[in-house]
């Protein structure tokens, strides 16, 4: 045991971690507030979707609303015949409508100009694909509700959250791992840009060349970007059946793999991270603890590529340091850990203790 704590102790230590200075760390704040309140104009504005409008029907007049449902079908709704009150409802709803597309206009305008202070201040760490199909996946009302962005990208959040940098060996990927909770159903958020579909297409709206290859579970894209669709395996195996979001004939299907039960599990953390043109996006994943010792284990497992499991230690290695270090609220303790089983939890340990100030 105390070989082993001496080697991670030292493979913490070889990892660097570069803490934001003071301008950054304001601009990161900035960021973050400003992102907030354009998320909530965001919010506001989207619930003047659709149209009201009048509509003849032989000699009388309604007031007809038409709007996206929640499975993407277009549904129309009748507000009631022409009068006074639907007059003036109209109107106050035209006047709402066109005010909270002013004030989210006026919002991005900030944003944009927040993005180009990132730019200079070089706060970019997300890689734009990346960050685009996470942002359409937030806009469908998968992400954080029955979808968590897994491996490597996640390490982003928790950059951001500590305001720290690691080294790009660490973070530098050209896939993403998309944990399904399978005990959830899951569905698109209305729209009719996805019909038939969810992940494919959403993945198709952020880059027309996505397919999905052989293995159903992952798409790629014509520049090789891998995206993949995991699950957690059950027990029994067999037990499972078919985890897919769409209904679109080449919709992904996710593939169960072990462990991934302790991710399923663990508290959500979540975060507002930069790309790489400095525009903020939300990361939704699990908690850094359990992300360190799920990444440890897969570290220690011999029937895994020995290229993965060593940047799996690196990760391992890094995020352990990060929690240690910075994310001093989150202490590796049993209580809230107790989706990992016991000997995962205890060989874990020593990439914490390394990383305490």
């Amino acid at each position: 045991m105390q070989q082993f704590r001496w080697k991670f102790i030292m493979a913490v230590d070889a990892i660097e971690i570069h803490e934001l200075n003071k301008d950054q760390l304001r601009e990161m704040v900035n960021t973050a507030q400003r992102y907030a309140a354009w998320r909530d104009a965001h919010a506001q504005r989207a619930g003047f979707r659709g149209s009201l409008v009048w509509h003849h029907s032989g000699s009388s007049e309604y007031l007809l609303r038409s709007y996206y449902d929640g499975a993407g079908l277009r549904r129309q709704k009748t507000q009631g015949l022409r009068s006074p009150e639907t007059e003036a409802f109209k109107a106050q709803w035209d006047a709402q409508r066109e005010a909270a597309t002013e004030r989210e206009k006026a919002l991005q305008t900030v944003l944009d100009r927040q993005a180009a202070i990132n730019r200079a201040l070089l706060l970019g760490r997300v890689p734009l694909l990346g960050a685009r199909i996470i942002r359409a996946l937030d806009a469908a009302g998968l992400l954080g509700h029955g979808i968590r962005i897994v491996g490597t990208n996640a390490v982003y959040a928790y950059e951001a959250a500590a305001g720290v940098t690691v080294d790009a060996s660490v973070t530098t990927t050209e896939d993403m791992d998309l944990l399904v909770d399978a005990r959830r159903s899951l569905r698109l958020a209305a729209s009719n840009e996805v019909a038939g579909g969810a992940i494919i297409s959403l993945l198709r709206k952020v880059d027309r060349s996505f397919q999905r290859t052989r293995q159903d579970f992952r798409a790629a894209n014509s520049d090789g970007y891998l995206v993949d669709l995991i699950t957690p395996q059950t027990k029994p195996p067999w037990s499972m059946g078919e985890v897919r979001i769409g209904a679109a004939a080449d919709e992904l299907t996710a593939i169960p793999i072990n462990g991934l039960a302790w991710l399923e599990s663990a508290p959500v953390f979540e975060a507002v991270a930069i790309d790489e043109r400095g525009a903020p996006l939300r990361i939704v994943t699990t908690d850094p603890r359990v992300f360190a010792a799920h990444k440890f284990w897969l570290s220690t497992q011999r029937d895994r590529d020995p290229l993965k499991r060593r940047r799996d230690a690196a990760q391992a290695a890094a995020v352990g340091r990060i929690v240690a270090s910075y994310l001093t609220h989150l202490p590796y303790e049993t209580q809230g850990l107790r989706m990992l089983p016991r000997p995962v939890f205890e060989a874990a340990r020593p990439l914490f203790e390394a990383g305490t100030p």
